[in-house]
């Protein structure tokens, strides 16, 4: 059982996506444990010596700034803050999600500047551990005094309230629905006891914001991959010119993803006969001859996200923040999520254009020129053929066009005027979410369509992509004939899931 320690290092997306691949259990260094007990210590001592008010620590939360709250009731003020702002609505955030949010939150809190109990933190290492996870929803949070919908459902299971949905069998995951109050019983455990400002260090935050963008970009940078991969199939199968990917063409324009998006194809054609044949065609559509400019943008900008995330997933986002050197405890506005929702919405529109170019290669295939035959199926006319996954993937292209629009330029004042500007981050994720499983759809049915006129072309494609053809061919077989295509694509969408593909590739 391999174990990560949250304060051992810096946290990035490349190892968190090492934690979710190795199944890591997580665990506090002496370090972390020092610094939660040293701030938690500091705090008591001066809410103990001081009637000062302290937002969120001794007073009301948002407009309610100026009302003071009494020093008895001041862990009835935290309960009462998960509990109020537990609001979440419509779809539940995926399991994979969830986890995600747990290990962010534990890794914010980790820093000693948020005043909570060690003992919450390791709660949190443990429902992490054992795969209890809080049921979240995926609408209520503005992203700008931190994702305090979604956390305080989250938060809830702290207290013993709310549900949690629990891995039954870890060989095949299956998750069971449970009361959490049950689950404590079962383990023995008993529901945390919230102090002086942990309510408002939980539900203050960006990690649902953060979450969805961690998981977006460890699913892009190998959606990236993917898209080099099957483009170089399409290249092969409508029987493409090869001087577009030339080393001396990227030269002279040297954007680091271009580069490395013709560098890509190159690997994967090597030695292809297809790609030594003597061409008819002087020239090839945009959507085949500028794949390393189109795809290349496209991970030049998952590079600069990726740079907004590993700084943020490594921040301090709850409010006020205590310091401990400095005698200071100080209200700021480090929850506001305004670079993460301008940095999801650039990375849907760059991975929708991932989406978009496939298509209009999709719709070359699929025409008939070339030596294909229309829609890729003998007897055209009598069977449809890939006709409608056309359609599908144009439908789906259309749908991301719409997602696209930014929720970062969007704002809605919201706690009586004193949250007056908010970044519609959450938004920004879901919607993000929503692209990012689109992209793979089609490209899935570009696979679909590329594989199947590659079986026309009587020269045979490199040894690396005849690999790959191969093994999907295991998955979905030649189309002779007209039949229900979904399963087709669903399968096409499986075998992508289901590849390995080293990440890390797509960037070195």
């Amino acid at each position: 059982m391999k174990v990560y320690k949250i304060g051992s290092e810096i946290l990035s997306i490349n190892s968190i996506r090492e934690i979710i691949k190795n199944d890591s259990k997580l665990s506090l260094s002496s370090k972390v444990k020092s610094q939660i007990r040293d701030c938690r210590k500091y705090l008591d001592k001066k809410i103990h010596e001081s009637n000062d008010p302290i937002y969120g620590i001794n007073t009301g939360f948002g407009s309610l700034y100026d009302k003071k709250v009494d020093k008895a009731d001041l862990g009835q003020l935290q309960k009462n803050l998960v509990l109020s702002h537990a609001c979440g609505v419509g779809d539940e955030v995926p399991f994979e999600i969830v986890r995600l949010i747990i290990l962010l939150k534990i890794q914010s809190l980790s820093y000693g500047h948020s005043g909570v109990q060690l003992e919450t933190v390791e709660r949190l290492v443990d429902m992490y551990n054992n795969r209890i996870l809080p049921v979240i929803y995926q609408q209520g949070s503005l992203g700008a005094s931190g994702d305090l919908a979604p956390l305080a459902h989250m938060s809830l299971s702290l207290l013993g309230e709310g549900e949690v949905d629990v891995l039954e069998n870890s060989n095949k995951p299956n998750y069971k629905r449970k009361k959490i109050s049950k689950v404590f019983r079962d383990l023995k455990w008993k529901a945390i006891t919230l102090q002086s400002k942990e309510g408002l260090a939980l539900l203050n935050g960006t990690q649902f914001m953060s979450s969805y963008g961690v998981w977006s970009l460890i699913k892009a940078k190998k959606l990236s991959y993917l898209a080099d991969l099957i483009s170089s199939i399409s290249i092969d199968a409508f029987d493409c010119r090869n001087e577009f990917y030339d080393k001396l063409i990227q030269s002279v324009r040297p954007h680091k993803g271009q580069i490395k998006t013709a560098k890509n194809i190159e690997d994967f054609l090597k030695e292809s006969e297809i790609q030594s044949k003597i061409k008819n065609h002087v020239q090839d559509p945009y959507s085949f001859r500028c794949i390393p400019q189109v795809h290349g943008a496209t991970k030049d900008v998952i590079s600069h996200v990726e740079q907004v995330f590993n700084t943020e997933i490594n921040s301090v986002t709850d409010n006020p923040n205590i310091f401990i050197k400095e005698d200071r405890i100080i209200s700021g506005g480090n929850f506001h999520g305004q670079i993460l929702s301008m940095s999801m919405d650039y990375l849907a529109i760059a991975l929708s254009e991932l989406a978009s170019i496939s298509e209009r290669r999709i719709y070359k295939l699929i025409s008939g020129e070339r030596d294909l035959p229309p829609f890729l199926v003998n007897d055209p006319g009598l069977n449809s053929g890939m006709m409608i996954t056309q359609y599908t993937a144009a439908s789906i292209v259309s749908q991301n066009k719409q997602l696209c629009t930014p929720a970062s330029v969007d704002s809605i004042v919201s706690s009586n005027g004193q949250e007056d500007h908010v970044s519609m981050g959450a938004n920004a994720a879901t919607k993000l979410f929503v692209v990012i499983n689109n992209v793979e759809k089609v490209l899935a049915i570009e696979l679909l369509n590329a594989v199947q006129a590659l079986s026309y072309r009587k020269d045979v494609s490199s040894s690396f992509i005849q690999s790959i053809v191969k093994e999907f061919r295991k998955d979905v077989s030649f189309l002779n004939q007209d039949r229900i295509l979904s399963i087709d694509i669903e399968n096409s969408i499986s075998f992508l899931q289901n590849l390995d593909v080293d990440a890390d590739l797509v960037f070195a």
